[in-house]
């Protein structure tokens, strides 16, 4: 049991007497939480202070002791006596900011505390994996964090950042593909780039060329998290695509010296590469986070996080939750990681069915699509027209259906199966 020192009592008193003074004050205090008081008592004052105020009442004695009674809850603050003394207790109001301060940094020193004690108790053995473990201490350890009450800001308070903003170079992170580069400057961080597309049209293949082209720029890491393919299965589409010997060749060993010095030189100049590949099936989209936390730790930038692909991925559905549902709740977190690791987020998806009696791919056409298009900065379906055809190659159609920050296009691509690799064709007029 927490015993409140001196200190830490006096600055809750006064916090909330000051408030009690002029509620106003609430205003120069949003970064306090009811949880950051020690007291619970207080914290139960508190928290009805901040409820008569988010529903416009005024804050005072009065209505403090209304609301309390009327749950019958006021005997256990003390009746109106202490509420009166804390009152009384603070002349000023001057002062409430470094007295809330003195309760939050408390507060913060408290709960830490509490989560090593949970953490020593804590068993590995109460968890089905090693993920599920540490994705558990990760969030005792977020629970720690105060929560941001105070994202409001004016234009005089964002001045500084906005300007050193201006002056900071935007980032793009071309991926080698011409066209598209061109238009869209390539890839932006902070993106959820979707890529959709019914089985053959090459969707991981012609990721695998993109994050290729990535880490040849030198703007961070790039993760690929393959769930279909081992890590073995994915390098054989890399050096197919860089060498030009056949994919089906290298996977079936029917290769002579020649080729071998081939393969070796390309597999060479991938180690001087950023690629990180990690081979799973199933993967949740709380190990992608911790991943890659880890590997920025280490090397210092992320620029693209890749998953193959979404609706394979272990996604949790809670008792009465739709799959859709769930499947929002995983492209939700996708994008916060592309926010707060500053890199893109790429996810290859499924189309449905019903775009094999349509002309073209609409948003709809994602499987299980509602939070998905919403969540995307950019939707891309790859799709094969057959009445456009060339030689050497599959024409496939790249549109861009949803483009947050660019608007909508349509490519061409010419996409050799053989040898895994991509390229980009005319517009037709």
């Amino acid at each position: 049991m927490h015993s409140i020192g001196v200190e830490e009592l006096a600055a809750e008193q006064s916090v909330l007497g000051a408030v009690f003074l002029d509620s106003n004050v609430l205003d120069d205090i949003v970064f306090l939480e009811d949880r950051d008081f020690s007291s619970v008592r207080h914290q139960q004052i508190y928290k009805v202070m901040r409820f008569l105020e988010k529903r416009g009442n005024p804050v005072d004695i009065i209505t403090v002791t209304e609301a309390f009674e009327r749950f019958g809850g006021v005997k256990n603050i003390g009746g109106v006596n202490y509420l009166s003394n804390l009152a009384a207790s603070c002349p000023t109001t001057a002062n409430v900011e470094y007295y809330a301060r003195i309760i939050r940094s408390k507060a913060m020193e408290r709960r830490m505390k509490n989560t090593a004690d949970i953490i020593k108790g804590m068993s590995r053995d109460d968890y089905d994996s090693d993920e599920e473990f540490f994705s558990y201490i990760e969030n005792l350890v977020s629970e720690m964090r105060p929560q941001d009450n105070a994202k409001m800001k004016t234009f005089a308070e964002m001045r500084q950042d906005y300007f050193k903003h201006l002056k900071t170079p935007a980032q793009y992170i071309p991926t080698g593909f011409e066209q598209f580069d061109t238009w869209a400057k390539g890839l932006w961080r902070k993106w959820l780039f979707i890529s959709a597309g019914r089985p053959s049209v090459g969707k991981t293949a012609l990721l695998l060329q993109r994050l290729q082209g990535v880490a040849t720029q030198n703007k961070g890491a790039v993760l690929l998290f393959s769930q279909e393919m081992s890590r073995e299965q994915v390098i054989d589409r890399w050096l197919s695509n860089a060498t030009g010997i056949s994919y089906q060749r290298i996977k079936h060993k029917n290769l002579d010296s020649k080729d071998m010095d081939k393969i070796l030189i390309a597999y060479e100049a991938f180690e001087d590469l950023p690629l990180y590949v990690q081979d799973s099936a199933g993967v949740t989209i709380d190990e992608v986070k911790a991943t890659a936390k880890q590997i920025k730790k280490k090397h210092g930038r992320i620029a693209v996080i890749a998953i193959d692909y979404l609706q394979i991925m272990r996604i949790p559905q809670k008792k009465g939750e739709s799959r859709a549902t769930a499947i929002g709740n995983v492209t939700g977190e996708a994008k916060r990681i592309a926010m707060d690791l500053d890199c893109c987020l790429m996810m290859l998806s499924q189309m449905s069915r019903t775009f094999e009696t349509a002309s073209k791919p609409q948003l709809s056409h994602l499987k299980e699509s509602g939070s998905i298009e919403q969540d995307a900065d950019v939707v891309e379906f790859l799709w094969h027209d057959p009445a456009d055809t060339t030689s050497g190659g599959k024409v496939i159609q790249q549109t861009i259906a949803k483009g947050r920050d660019t608007g909508l296009n349509d490519f061409r691509l010419l996409f050799q199966g053989y040898r895994q690799r991509f390229s980009e064709l005319k517009r037709e007029s």
